[in-house]
């Protein structure tokens, strides 16, 4: 092996390559100034980096994220508010909240719900099979305006709130906090629970005594421009209005027919009700006054399709101790009277069921029996069996009726006989009338009173199905919705107050109730004799016998169809259960025989009778004298 021998060349080399590299470096070293830049520079970095006060006119604005600065113009427009602007929740997100029955997108941007769908059940969707949603597309807002110290007015829907999601328990809870600074904000809190369309929501501030004009009181305002869910436009427009609780348990509505307006004090709730579905905002504490809004938005239905109706609500907060604290309620969810019953806050009010006996007949009968009917069998056939009980219920009022109708049949020759003895003589012919009904034992009035107490039924079954949640999308014979019309033939024109389309289940109940009248307000109409100087009613019943069909052919084309089937099931049970009574209850013979009895019979004065036979006696000793003078 070769041995390794000293190369001074190599070591030459080395030295000077050492040498090359001391020389770089110690050429390169900054000078003093240079340093001292450097050192300037760093200083304004860490200052920089460091909070401080923004002016002496301005709050204190801080900020935790390093790179966010605000800007000059945000300050001025915003001041102390301007802080929410440099946080990472100021940009476009939402934050979800769902459980099985409703689902909500919250924006970071105001705050609000900007998204609203109800989910699952088949129902709670159009026609086209999409989830119904109240609130999409920016046609809802939430938003609070508020008063600075130093003057600014904020509207916290154009500001960025900070999300925070958390549970307690089984509750979804989400705060929305708009800052001013670390341990300063104006707060949403929305709590919801699972199976349940109710949330429970707050606003509350901390910390903003020193920033907030606590002497001017902040305005909630809550809008709404209501989606059309339904068919028929017009239809669902009808029963789409603004209802609203006031002075401790009173309730009532602005009009869902023209644009409306009005101020109402020591509101506890207002609903946005668009026929099946509901926004109800609540609250703990009664606002003292409300500024209601409805614009009606189809003034043709066949171009305004899309929207309905234009909602909205104003209300003052009231500080107290410096401080916003409102505990409230927010319900998005069916227009369905057992669900928001259940709540026990009166919202039931909400559902549109009809004053006073007609509401109550809705409540104590019809929801209570159509529920049991409709919990083990189709909605088609529930009603149908709703209807035959309600009828056979009323067959004793319609008994009554035709055994009157039967009696003043018999009466009616010689009724005629002192029509003519006494044809120039209409008082004593009048009071020759009625002395024959008192004789006979016939009360004229006796075929009226049975109708007038099926009246209340009837109003209310106008009320019941169109308000009745539970028949929207389920379907029965050609009908595909029961709460909607049924038609059966789409036309190539529109007819007005009519329709583009033909309903099957109107044409039915028309054509039964033409019956119906023929067979009763007929009978009556013949037997009405005209007084004198009066309208002549028998031709007047007459044509309704016509009238009376057509209308309702008209009016229940765009109705839904289970209010048609009712009334077309209505129709044909009264008049099989006038057909039997007529022949196989009410004997004509024995009335005739039975009345012959009762003319022989003593007969007491009723107070009534009495009075109405003196004031008769006077008019026709007055009208004697009258006649002497002359």
């Amino acid at each position: 092996m070769e041995e390794k021998k000293f190369d001074i060349k190599s070591l030459i080399g080395f030295t000077l390559i050492f040498g090359i590299l001391m020389w770089m470096m110690y050429s390169n070293q900054p000078s003093k100034e240079e340093l001292a830049e450097k050192a300037k520079k760093e200083q304004a970095e860490k200052e920089a980096k460091t909070p401080k006060s923004v002016t002496s006119a301005s709050p204190t604005i801080q900020s935790t994220d390093s790179t966010a600065k605000v800007s000059p113009e945000a300050l001025a427009k915003l001041g102390a508010f301007a802080y929410a602007e440099t946080l990472p929740s100021a940009k476009n997100a939402t934050t979800l909240l769902a459980n099985n029955l409703l689902s909500l997108k919250i924006a970071n941007k105001g705050g609000y719900i900007s998204e609203a769908t109800i989910l699952n059940q088949e129902q709670f969707k159009k026609g086209s099979g999409k989830a119904v949603q109240i609130i999409k597309d920016n046609n809802a807002n939430f938003n609070l305006t508020l008063t600075t110290k130093d003057g600014k007015v904020i509207n916290t829907k154009d500001l960025y709130f900070e999300p925070k999601f958390t549970k307690e328990g089984k509750n979804q809870v989400l705060t929305m906090q708009l800052r001013t600074g670390e341990n300063q904000f104006l707060e949403y809190r929305y709590v919801m629970k699972n199976n349940d369309h109710m949330l429970e929501f707050s606003i509350r501030t901390q910390g903003l005594e020193n920033v907030l004009n606590t002497s001017k009181s902040p305005s909630l305002e809550w809008n709404l421009k209501s989606y059309r869910n339904e068919k028929s436009v017009s239809y669902e427009n009808r029963y789409t209005e603004i209802a609203y609780e006031f002075e401790n348990g009173k309730d009532s509505y602005l009009s869902n027919t023209t644009d409306d307006d009005d101020t109402i004090e020591e509101v506890s709730y207002v609903a946005f009700k668009q026929h099946f579905y509901t926004s109800v905002l609540l609250t703990n504490t009664p606002f003292k006054t409300a500024e209601l809004k409805s614009d009606n938005l189809v003034d043709d239905e066949k171009i305004d399709t899309v929207f309905t109706k234009n909602f909205t609500a104003k209300m003052p907060l009231e500080f107290k101790n410096g401080a916003l604290n409102y505990d409230m309620n927010m319900y998005y969810g069916p227009t369905d009277y057992k669900t928001l019953s259940a709540y026990d806050k009166n919202l039931d009010e909400i559902v549109s069921l009809g004053w006073g006996i007609f509401g109550w007949i809705n409540m104590f009968v019809f929801i209570p029996l159509f529920g049991l009917l409709s919990g083990f069998m189709s909605y088609g056939i529930a009603i149908i069996i709703f209807t035959i009980i309600i009828k056979i219920a009323m067959s004793p009022i319609t008994y009554k009726s035709f055994l009157s109708q039967a009696k003043m049949k018999v009466l009616k020759p010689e009724i005629a006989e002192l029509g003519e003895k006494f044809k120039d003589n209409p008082m004593k012919k009048q009071q020759e009338t009625m002395a024959l009904y008192s004789k006979a034992g016939v009360n004229p009035m006796a075929g009226c009173i049975p109708a007038l107490i099926q009246l209340p039924f009837m109003y209310a079954s106008f009320q019941f199905f169109p308000s009745a949640f539970d028949l929207r999308q389920k379907s029965f014979l050609w009908a595909d919705d029961l709460s909607s019309y049924d038609s059966i033939y789409k036309l190539p024109f529109n007819i007005p107050f009519y329709g583009d389309h033909v309903s099957l289940f109107p044409i039915l109940a028309a054509i039964a109730i033409f019956f119906y009248m023929k067979m009763t307000t007929g009978d009556q109409a013949m037997q009405t004799p005209q007084q004198e100087g009066m309208p002549d009613m028998g031709k007047i019943m007459k044509i309704m016998i016509y009238v009376s069909p057509i209308m309702m052919l008209i009016f229940f084309n765009n109705y839904g169809s289970g209010l048609s089937l009712y009334n077309f099931i209505s129709n044909l049970i009264t008049i099989g259960i006038m057909l039997v009574i007529k022949n196989y209850v009410v004997d004509e013979k024995k009335i005739h025989a039975q009345i012959q009895v009762n003319k022989t019979k003593p007969k007491t004065e009723s107070k009534f009778q009495k009075k109405m036979r003196e004031i008769m006696e006077q008019q026709e000793a007055q009208k004697a004298l009258n006649q002497k003078k002359k």
